[in-house]
């Protein structure tokens, strides 16, 4: 599997759990703020499965799960067997998608290799195309990740990063419509990591993340602000 990056431990990216986070490489979106651009547009260095996988052995008595981004982790042709391996170990797994690929995420559901999907939605239907990167994009994959993630088959989350430049009130109130009766959402407010595709983007204030949350509430069963 095609491993960019690696974080040997964290208390942010697995829910209530210590983790480790591996990061995929390559990704099938161009989003301008993706905070993971040399992930996505640059050649990265990879990093040996086996001795990830050593490392995960060696810390299964202090880790909880394995939470797998990228990029795009739906990408990787191996990537069920790297999740059964992480399994096999005897911790969680814990996937961050964008969603384009809801045959192998459904795959991955009904073999039991993960117990908790972190979805994000990059932006109201009318506004995916651009807020990707990509022109003439398909959505109909995005909307059949979303469907299956609210019939409720694994533990998940939904997310969108906001960021001043492509999202307002009435983006966010489309997508509370195209996700209602979600269990989790949240509204991450855009940092600037210095490594992004687009640059001179900025995040929202806080009153206005705070107005964001407010125009969804109720039609979400728990949602929150990161980032502020």
């Amino acid at each position: 599997m095609n491993i960019g990056g690696f974080q040997k431990m964290t208390m942010l990216d697995y829910p209530e759990k210590v983790a480790c986070t591996v990061f995929t490489y390559g990704c099938n979106l161009r989003c301008p703020f993706c905070h993971n651009a040399s992930l996505v547009i640059d050649e990265a260095e990879l990093f040996p499965e086996e001795e990830i996988l050593s490392y995960i052995e060696k810390r299964k008595r202090i880790l909880d799960g394995v939470c797998i981004s990228g990029g795009e982790p739906l990408l990787q042709k191996d990537i069920f067997d790297f999740m059964k391996k992480i399994k096999d170990i005897g911790l969680l797994v814990k996937l961050d998608t964008n969603g384009a690929y809801p045959d192998k995420l459904k795959e991955a559901i009904e073999l039991g290799l993960v117990d908790y999907v972190a979805m994000d939605i990059k932006n109201s239907k009318e506004k995916y195309a651009k807020t990707t990167g990509i022109q003439n994009l398909d959505i109909a994959p995005f909307e059949k990740s979303v469907k299956l993630l609210l019939e409720g088959r694994v533990d998940y989350e939904f997310r969108t990063t906001v960021v001043k430049q492509h999202h307002s009130i009435e983006d966010i109130k489309a997508i509370g419509e195209w996700i209602k009766g979600a269990k989790k959402y949240f509204l991450q407010n855009f940092s600037d990591s210095g490594n992004l595709i687009e640059n001179g983007l900025c995040g929202h204030e806080k009153n206005t993340l705070e107005a964001f949350k407010q125009a969804v509430f109720d039609k979400i069963e728990h949602i929150s602000i990161r980032g502020i």
